[in-house]
């Protein structure tokens, strides 16, 4: 299994399509595993003349993680951001991209396009923020600049947060009657994913790696960290975002505030489409990507 030592940390990865195509590293949302992009979604982006690598972030998938820090104390963090004060973590958003630029650097990749989904947009900002000169373009999907102003997730969105599930141990298939309930209260209803097909994901997900204290974890560092408008408006390289209209857990308007942050930045709003890339829209989505992905060779 590959993986690449970044200070200390093992970050797994794999890698679709030829090592001389772009490279673009796709950055994985919340608690999820790089098999959250299928193996569909990324011959797609392979058969679009690029480099695919795929990264099981921190804490997470076959990734080292930080098991010796416990489950942090959400109450303390969010008690601390109303007073102004820096929440104590064991990690933060930076040090998430700070990972994905050692992985690009192990890899010898000087530069590559970037995309990312919910949490994994938040972390290809600040990969942009952080080091710029890694970064070729910007896919910002379905995520935020974290600014507080901006709407809360939808109550039941919300629930799947915070919501203590089964033990899959023990009660196997109770998680994963939950896990298919979960993905379809934040998913498309535009694009309605068979139920079978989510229950099939949730057991190759949870066989694959169980870590819910690394989604706590990473959790953490969401709330701990501060919102990225002003750094956003320094970038200077081709950026999109893309959003549905129907995003339950992390609105529109999130991904609305990041394409206005950004200078020049394009904006991608699908109708019926919540929080997750169903397969139905896998084709715009990466021809969104290979557009904006066109745009940084423009005129070179």
């Amino acid at each position: 299994m590959p993986k690449a030592n970044i200070r200390g940390l093992d970050i797994h990865y794999e890698v679709t399509g030829k090592p001389d195509d772009k490279p673009i590293l796709l950055i994985s949302g919340l608690g999820t595993q790089l098999t959250r992009y299928s193996d569909t979604f990324t011959e797609q982006l392979a058969s679009r003349g690029f480099y695919v690598i795929r990264m099981d972030n921190r804490d997470i998938g076959l990734s080292g993680g930080y098991e010796k820090d416990g489950v942090p104390s959400f109450h303390k963090i969010i008690a601390a951001r109303v007073v102004g004060a820096r929440p104590r973590v064991p990690y933060t958003l930076d040090h998430m991209a700070d990972d994905c630029a050692g992985l690009l650097d192990a890899l010898g990749i000087d530069k590559a396009h970037v995309a990312g989904a919910s949490m994994g947009g938040m972390i290809g900002q600040l990969l942009a923020i952080r080091h710029p000169e890694k970064v070729v373009s910007l896919t910002s999907i379905m995520s935020t600049t974290g600014h507080p102003s901006l709407p809360r997730a939808k109550p039941a969105a919300q629930a799947v947060l915070s919501q203590q599930r089964s033990d899959p141990v023990n009660q196997r298939e109770a998680y994963l009657d939950e896990s298919v309930t979960a993905a379809v209260t934040i998913g498309s209803p535009g694009y309605p994913e068979d139920a079978d097909m989510l229950r099939a994901r949730a057991a190759a997900d949870l066989d694959r790696a169980f870590r819910p204290s690394g989604f706590a974890r990473q959790y953490a560092a969401i709330l701990a960290a501060p919102h990225r408008r002003n750094e956003l408006a320094k970038l200077t390289i081709p950026a999109l975002v893309i959003h549905g209209t129907d995003d339950p857990l992390v609105t529109v308007e999130g991904g609305r505030d990041t394409a206005a942050s950004i200078p020049g930045c394009d904006l991608v709003e699908i109708p019926g489409m919540g929080h997750n890339i169903p397969e139905a829209l896998y084709a715009t989505v990466c021809d969104a990507i290979q557009g904006v992905a066109a745009r940084a060779y423009a005129g070179s």
